[in-house]
């Protein structure tokens, strides 16, 4: 066993090994709980877009409308009205942004795979959405990061992924076999994120977390 790696959510040393499954280690950050992939195992980019295109995440599907939902209300329960939002990870169908511009918003994708126009990167919004992306980050520091400097101040962002709850299901877990996915937070993990960059952290519902950077 090699020595720990840093904590890629919080940069922190204190982390110590949590598990190995099906010969890919993983590790626990001390501080903010993530739990982690080993970086010598992340899955390089032609993989990611493989298993993307397997998705099936139609803009007028009810079901994910449904889904979509957790993070789209309560979000919208805090924008003002015609506000300029950012749908970061977008994928190929970009069912959120929909959701968002026929509640009267206006919504710029970006994607690094699918819609990789660095241009909508060199704007400020007011609200960015992130959601079931942040567990493919191989560097969520550096990514939170970038999300900071795309909000406005008073910005909200808006998370959603599926928070880490049990470590003895962990293994068998189906969030953990998505070969895709290569970091896993608790709720614990977004509040200390929330605390490196001085947002305000809510969590509205079970695996959203709504951040609000100040004014």
């Amino acid at each position: 066993m090699h020595a720990s790696p840093a904590c890629p959510v919080c940069v922190s040393t204190h982390t110590g090994h949590f598990m190995q499954v099906d010969a890919r280690d993983y590790w626990r950050c001390h501080d903010c709980k993530a739990t982690f992939l080993d970086p010598s195992k992340r899955p390089d980019r032609d993989v990611e877009f493989a298993e993307y295109r397997l998705h099936r995440n139609e803009i007028d599907d009810p079901g994910y409308r449904r889904f979509l939902s957790r993070v789209a209300v309560p979000l919208l329960e805090r924008l003002e009205p015609a506000r300029c939002g950012l749908d970061y990870g977008c994928g190929p169908g970009p069912a959120l942004a929909s959701m968002l511009e026929e509640a009267g918003h206006r919504m710029t994708l970006y994607d690094p795979l699918f819609r990789n126009d660095g241009t909508a990167l060199a704007r400020t919004y007011d609200f960015v959405t992130c959601t079931e992306v942040a567990e493919h980050f191989h560097h969520p520091a550096a990514e939170f990061a970038r999300l900071d400097s795309l909000l406005r101040p008073g910005g909200w962002l808006a998370v959603m992924t599926i928070f880490q709850t049990d470590d003895r299901a962990f293994a068998g877990w189906h969030y953990r076999r998505d070969t895709t996915h290569v970091v896993f937070y608790r709720e614990q993990t977004m509040h200390r994120i929330a605390s490196r960059h001085g947002w305000r952290c809510e969590i509205p519902c079970a695996n959203v977390a709504l951040f609000q950077k100040a004014g």
